[in-house]
């Protein structure tokens, strides 16, 4: 059976302070009926996915969108049919959303979207809303304070709030205690952290998720954290990304985009590639390798979650 293919644009309209995105529930006599939606709808013949979403904002909100970036594109599979959801973040609009076509919306806290029953194909949406742009493996560093003093900067400076504690030089009793200082760190300042390495290390430390190395990840047959915690994952060509959407991780890093100084041996992805990567991954995707602040516009634009970096960030 041929299935039909439903092109659908959809807004995660955030708040002006960022903490609450505007949610539409979908009528009850329509597939999915009565589970709560990123409000959008399918595209018109020779629309493109931001000219689909004006016109459907302003017809079931009544706003005028001023300002959108591409977020995530999702391709999902149904058994009568494939939906691709082009989906932008709405910065900022005009007008005050209401629902025009007698449906309800509501502006959700970030923290209580989980308990929100959505459509399958809008789960990838809901990690990509609740993750920031950039984030930040932390660089190797012998020093205790030494490390103390780049992670604040970081966080304070640079308003880092996703971090990788990557540290392959410390032993297992010195990365816990690391593991504990950058916590309370990150906890300090609504900062969320990952640790870099295996997922049992979450039952001696009560960080935020799990980083898995590309070997590490290819070895698992199953997600093997809680749904609770955020699982990530390294990748590096398709095989990873599938395997990674298989075993069901939350977020990705891809890479290299270019050329490294510590991996100068590995050939790029550049940036053609990387988006057609990005495209079917399902998940939000950090661009990493040689990546600066300067990208993350560039990033965005061919479908990634923002920029994952060490020297961009670690100084």
């Amino acid at each position: 059976m041929v299935k039909r293919r439903v092109h659908v644009a959809a807004a995660a309209i955030i708040s002006a302070d960022g903490r609450e995105v505007l949610l539409a529930r979908r009528p009850s006599n329509v597939d999915h009926g009565g589970l709560w939606e990123f409000p959008g709808g399918k595209l018109a013949p020779y629309e493109t996915g931001l000219e689909a979403l004006k016109r459907e904002l302003h017809e079931e909100l009544g706003v005028e969108i001023r300002r959108a970036q591409p977020l995530i594109r999702i391709h999902h599979e149904y058994s009568d049919k494939h939906i691709l959801l082009d989906v932008w973040q709405v910065h900022d609009f005009a007008g005050e959303p209401f629902g025009r076509e007698g449906q309800a919306v509501r502006w959700v806290p970030m923290s209580d979207l989980v308990n929100y029953p959505f459509p399958a194909a809008n789960l990838p949406i809901l990690r990509a809303v609740m993750l920031p742009t950039e984030y930040l493996i932390t660089g190797e560093e012998a020093d205790d304070s030494r490390f103390q003093e780049c992670l604040v900067r970081a966080l304070d400076e640079d308003g880092v709030r996703l971090v990788q504690l990557r540290a392959k030089s410390l032993g297992e009793a010195d990365y816990l205690s690391r593991a504990e200082q950058a916590l309370e760190l990150c906890r300090a300042r609504g900062a969320r952290l990952v640790l870099n390495g295996e997922p049992s290390l979450l039952e001696a430390v009560d960080a935020d998720g799990i980083h898995l190395t590309s070997d590490r990840l290819m070895s698992l047959e199953r997600r093997p954290v809680a749904e609770a915690k955020w699982l990530s994952a390294s990748t590096h060509d398709r095989r990873q990304l599938d395997h990674a959407r298989r075993i069901g991780c939350d977020f990705v890093t891809l890479s290299p985009l270019r050329t490294t100084p510590s991996h100068p041996e590995v050939p790029p992805i550049g940036w053609h590639d990387f988006q057609q990567l990005v495209e079917h991954a399902g998940m939000p995707v950090f661009a990493l390798g040689g990546m600066t602040r300067f990208d993350a516009h560039h990033a965005r634009a061919v479908g990634a979650q923002g920029i994952a970096s060490i020297r961009d960030f670690w100084k």
